[in-house]
């Protein structure tokens, strides 16, 4: 059934759901849903959808060679509200910090996958957006806010999302492949895996901590300082 086939309040709950399931194409989200609930997709039938059925469609059509997970507990317990008809589902983003290079000497370039406000809980390959921060020891701010969808039909997506990464020195995802990992790391940008859906702020304070004292070599020669010891960075 084509989107514009849909009713209009059909069409917005399912685009609003959509944008919560990274790596699921809007036609593919409308096929789950009739597999579901038959055709045509109506509001009570939305209405009356359950998170074991919308997550039995998503799982029965998964891609074979997926890397990683497309969506997660949070995720679909988000879209199932948009799919309810709740609007204010996502958190809302945070607004950007004015900031131009050289603001903050001795800073670096953090990016954060993620999904759902600020926070990390983003897979590599398939999270909504990048959140970007210029960081320093004592101050941490947002200063870019990068977008995915326009690299999902990228032939190599992958590289497309590390190309993406390319003026940042940290990357913090909930998980990341192998062959991706190894793209980032080509790209000039250090992955960190932090599973669990941990916020932002969290993150950038615990990276801030280790700014402020003997960060490793390869990360101090990034900020301009000279290296002591790589310990304390070594519990991140």
């Amino acid at each position: 059934m084509p989107t514009e086939m849909l009713d209009r309040e059909c069409a917005l709950r399912i685009a609003l759901a959509r944008r919560v399931l990274p790596g699921i194409e809007l036609a593919r989200l409308v096929e789950i849903l009739i597999s579901r609930l038959g055709a045509p997709i109506t509001v009570q039938a939305l209405d009356g959808l359950s998170a074991d059925h919308l997550k039995e469609g998503l799982e029965r059509t998964r891609p074979a060679d997926a890397e990683g997970p497309q969506w997660d507990e949070r995720g679909l317990g988000m879209a199932l509200r948009y799919l309810h008809g709740e609007r204010e589902v996502e958190p809302p983003l945070p607004p950007l910090a004015p900031y131009s290079e050289g603001d903050l000497p001795g800073s670096l370039r953090v990016a954060l996958a993620s999904n759902s406000g600020e926070r990390v809980d983003g897979h590599f390959g398939s999270c909504v957006r990048f959140l970007i921060y210029q960081v320093s020891g004592d101050t941490a701010l947002l200063v870019d806010i990068r977008p995915t969808a326009q690299l999902d039909k990228a032939p190599e997506r992958n590289a497309a999302r590390a190309g993406l990464l390319g003026d940042c020195h940290l990357l913090y995802v909930e998980s990341i492949g192998g062959p991706a990992a190894a793209r980032v790391i080509r790209a000039g940008v250090h992955p960190i895996k932090r599973p669990g859906g941990v916020h932002a702020r969290e993150i950038l304070e615990e990276l801030q901590t280790v700014l402020r004292g003997s960060p490793p070599p390869w990360l101090a020669r990034a900020m301009g300082r000279e290296a002591a010891t790589l310990e304390r960075f070594a519990a991140l």
